[in-house]
């Protein structure tokens, strides 16, 4: 049996509104020897049937449909089906260009020590209209590796990852929810060679219900526990998180990681990664910054965040956090 080049894992939970052009623009690839896998996480609107309807024009296409099971069950459920050495992101709502695969497949096959590979990415709005934004991370593996203390420098519905590398580390683990890539970046750091296509092949849809906007707090708490399991492997101990079906309580965390302090670190990187997060400032992250300061913690930026609360109309909090700030 001749294996496909590419198997291709994308997760979909009603995307019906921009899931046909998501679908199309995989299909459209210059790059045409790959095996489509689609899960269709318990949708509750048309995903389901636009699925079907391509698949039958289209035998690429496998559908999977099952019961609502969120999306590190489905993409690991996929990881164990890829028949291709490797499988490309994609997300529902986002288009690939077609020279996507084409381009990142020429580079894996010249550059085999590299076992993921990311691209540049174009932003869309709701509407499909270009914004401003852009990603445009770091390319180097170096430098990819440098900037992992900053965040995930990969943009995840963008990236090709060697099947048997993912596998090695056990796919995405299932406690670190809204961040599940940030943490597989981190593990697979430890085994292979990451990178960035400077060629903005992807356009990422960004809108007000996306993961990171609905859920920054927690992604945030997520990453900076995700960074101390990263810390405690490459210290040569076990990852204290890594059979968890969800991550510890933020005040367990020196209790779990059996290290003093773990809190603490985890405490100050959401705080200061917080203080451009709109959702976050108004929300229980406010407290937890309060928290920080009082106990004395890094204040980098955070009288700019005051002068931020008043822009966003939250008046009593901005005095709270001067307030905080000069007793420090």
């Amino acid at each position: 049996m001749i294996l496909p080049r590419i198997s291709v894992a994308m997760s979909v939970y009603n995307n019906a509104t921009y899931l046909p052009h998501a679908i199309e623009s995989i299909l459209a690839q210059t790059l045409s020897d790959f095996e489509f896998l689609i899960v269709d996480d318990g949708s509750t609107d048309e995903s389901g049937a636009i699925i079907d309807r391509f698949a039958h024009l289209d035998s690429r296409i496998k559908p999977i449909h099952q019961a609502n099971a969120g999306l590190i069950v489905s993409l690991n459920y996929m990881i164990s089906l890829a028949q291709a050495p490797l499988i490309a992101r994609m997300d529902g709502d986002d288009i690939a260009l077609p020279e996507r695969f084409a381009r990142q497949v020429r580079f894996l096959d010249a550059h085999p020590g590299i076992g993921v590979l990311g691209t540049g990415c174009s932003c869309i709005d709701e509407l499909g209209k270009p914004s401003s934004y852009k990603f445009d991370n770091v390319t180097s593996p170096q430098d990819v590796l440098d900037d992992l203390h900053n965040g995930p420098p990969l943009c995840h519905p963008s990236v090709i990852m060697r099947r048997d590398a993912v596998r090695a580390v056990g796919g995405y683990h299932r406690a670190y929810t809204h961040c599940e890539d940030y943490d597989l970046w981190l593990r697979l750091s430890e085994r292979v060679r990451m990178a960035n296509l400077p060629d903005r092949l992807l356009l990422y849809r960004q809108s007000e219900t996306q993961v990171s906007n609905r859920h920054a707090y927690v992604q945030k708490i997520g990453a900076a526990i995700a960074w101390e399991a990263h810390v405690e492997r490459l210290a040569g101990r076990p990852d204290p998180t890594e059979d968890l079906d969800s991550l510890p309580a933020m005040e367990d965390l020196d209790t779990v990681f059996a290290r003093p302090g773990t809190y603490r670190c985890v405490r100050a990187k959401v705080t200061l990664g917080s203080v451009y997060t709109c959702a976050t400032l108004r929300g229980d992250g406010f407290e937890l910054m309060l928290d920080h300061i009082r106990d004395g913690g890094a204040t980098n930026g955070l009288w700019r965040t005051v002068v931020r609360l008043v822009t966003l109309l939250e008046p009593v909090r901005a005095l709270r956090l001067a307030m905080a700030l000069v007793r420090q």
